[in-house]
């Protein structure tokens, strides 16, 4: 059961504030209850949201915790006087005071979406996404050069999920290879992958852990048997020791924590703006 219900308010997409709002609730042993109300851009707007939080309070007898990130201080300061909640404004408290010390304004832009048909970046995230989907799980071998990381691993060590987060958030065009019963019989990686190998990174996990995420999608199958899933993942470490390529476990470690150990391998420029 929730312990306190947390707002995300936002003229824009909401993201930021409930990105930065969930790192600062990690800090705590608590389950909280999550509402997200983006695009209030009108004081109209603010006086629902406003209304919502003050339900909330009277209902849970609790105050709820507000994070806002508002650029237009009309529809602010109709959440500051009229909400019942505990209110953490990111711009209040961060932004303001960097624009004395830097003694200039900021843009106050609503969302860090803005403009993104001009964004050069945004660009290269869409092709990254789409080069990453297309090159999932072996799908295909083609364009490889192009590739920016290359991901081997057995199936289910979180290929996907890793590729897809490196594409979104990075930019980087991932592709992966699941590392199967006929590679462990040559002792070799999948030829196509050869020519690229200072570009591969490889994914381990625990055959216990591997076991359990298996029996999810094929219960009580060989495929998701403990036994097959230790031949397996020693298979695998072995044939990375032997390629000499650089890998890690992600058995404990989260989506975001295994993309930065590969970005800090193989593409350190990209931890540096």
């Amino acid at each position: 059961m929730h312990t306190r219900t947390v707002f995300f308010v936002s003229d824009g997409t909401g993201i930021t504030a409930e990105t930065f709002g969930n790192a600062v609730l990690a800090q705590f042993e608590m389950k909280p209850r999550h509402v997200r109300l983006p695009f209030t851009d009108t004081v109209d707007k603010a006086h629902q949201a406003v209304r919502k939080i003050n339900h909330t309070a009277e209902i849970e007898g609790v105050r709820p915790i507000v994070f806002t990130t508002l650029a237009n201080m009309e529809v602010l300061e109709v959440i500051e006087t009229g909400c019942k909640g505990m209110l953490l404004d990111m711009f209040g408290t961060f932004v303001r005071p960097l624009e004395i010390e830097l003694a200039m304004k900021s843009n106050h832009r609503i969302g860090r979406f803005s403009d993104v048909s001009k964004s050069k970046e945004y660009d290269a995230r869409i092709q990254a996404i789409d080069f990453s989907l297309a090159h999932d799980d072996g799908q295909s071998n083609r364009d490889l050069e192009g590739a920016d990381v290359i991901l081997v691993g057995v199936s289910r060590s979180g290929k996907t999920p890793t590729s897809l987060y490196l594409a979104m958030q990075h930019g980087l065009k991932a592709a992966n290879y699941p590392l199967i019963p006929e590679d462990f019989e040559r002792r070799q990686l999948p030829p196509a992958l050869m020519p690229h190998r200072k570009k591969i990174f490889g994914l381990t996990i625990q055959p216990e852990r591997l076991s359990e995420i298996r029996n999810e999608r094929r219960p009580n199958s060989r495929y998701a048997s403990l036994e097959s899933c230790r031949h397996e993942v020693s298979e695998a470490e072995a044939m990375m020791r032997r390629a000499g390529i650089r890998w890690l476990s992600t058995t404990t470690k989260s989506i975001e924590e295994i993309a930065t150990t590969i970005l800090q391998e193989l593409r350190p420029e990209r931890l540096t703006y």
